[in-house]
């Protein structure tokens, strides 16, 4: 199976208003159709998607690195409105006009901020880490996972404190132990298990406090008026994803007007990586009927 893991063809860095930098990473044809990718857990925008498909579907795949992980620098205290702001700064450096952007796990909420703010065009969420302090999860989450939201609501400086402990190693041993089989085939792939951990090992490169910050906001209320977006937006899950979403998205897709929810049969929480042709298809034909 062609996975489209493939190395970046071009990297670099960008300059902010403010002094920070984003660092980036891409594939396809420059002047391609613009998709951001808001990338996974602990991961640096190293590990893109669906790289085989670029020249055939006319894409410029971006993947971002978010403020203190990877080449991108840090942000304390950062909101996922702030990364909004990044993103829509970005998309002007970087002349990623019309872009279509994919949130993928724990980049899905960052991911949502783009659209709720007006920096996107359309909205492919894929095995999004759900909103798990909202109320009506409150009962249905494990014990742990519902002690680690209620850690983040009630101490979120000591919650970033313990999640800044988590390394590389630990991130793909956790990965792994939550993943149904047909997940562990994806993530075994030798191509991939090298692309995934050079992602982690350059997300880590600043330390822990990056990816802290990124789980404490996503296990925190959003604070995003999801009912207010007006692009476009699928969301997909795996059937056998176990680790992202309680109900596989099918509140989240309710709260979103107009959202389409998919559940691919087969796999979990690798959907990206397997079904990339669909949804980068997807993305395309609701971008386009969008702007008309």
């Amino acid at each position: 199976m062609e996975l489209g893991v493939t190395t970046p063809e071009r990297r670099g860095r960008s300059t902010l208003a403010d002094g920070r930098s984003l660092g980036w990473s891409e594939w396809g044809a420059p002047d391609g159709v613009p998709v951001l990718l808001c990338p996974g857990a602990a991961t640096s925008g190293r590990l893109g998607f669906g790289t085989h498909l670029l020249a055939e579907l006319g894409v410029r795949l971006v993947a971002v690195d978010r403020p203190g992980l990877g080449a991108s620098s840090p942000r304390p205290g950062r909101s996922l409105a702030d990364f909004a702001d990044d993103v829509r700064e970005f998309r002007s450096l970087r002349d990623l006009n019309g872009t279509a952007v994919v949130g993928n796990s724990q980049g899905a909420p960052f991911a949502l901020a783009c659209a709720a703010s007006g920096a996107a065009d359309a909205l492919a969420l894929v095995s999004a880490a759900d909103e798990v302090a909202a109320p009506v999860f409150a009962d249905v989450l494990p014990p742990g996972p519902r002690d680690m939201v209620a850690l983040a609501a009630s101490a979120p400086d000591r919650a970033e404190r313990l999640f800044a402990e988590f390394d590389p190693a630990a991130m793909e041993e956790m990965v792994l132990a939550g993943s149904a089989e047909s997940d562990r085939e994806v993530y075994e792939d030798p191509m991939f298990a090298d692309a995934y951990r050079s992602a982690m090992t350059e997300a880590f490169v600043q330390g822990g406090a990056g990816y802290a910050r990124d789980t404490v906001l996503a296990m925190s209320p959003w604070n995003l008026d999801l009912s207010a977006i007006t692009v476009p937006v699928d969301v997909w899950y795996g059937e056998q994803d176990a680790s992202h979403s309680p109900d596989l998205g099918a509140t989240l897709t309710e709260r979103v007007p107009g959202a389409v929810r998919h559940v691919v049969p087969g796999i979990g929480g690798a959907v990206l990586w397997t079904h990339a042709e669909s949804i980068l298809r997807t993305l395309l034909e609701r971008r386009a009927a969008s702007r008309g």
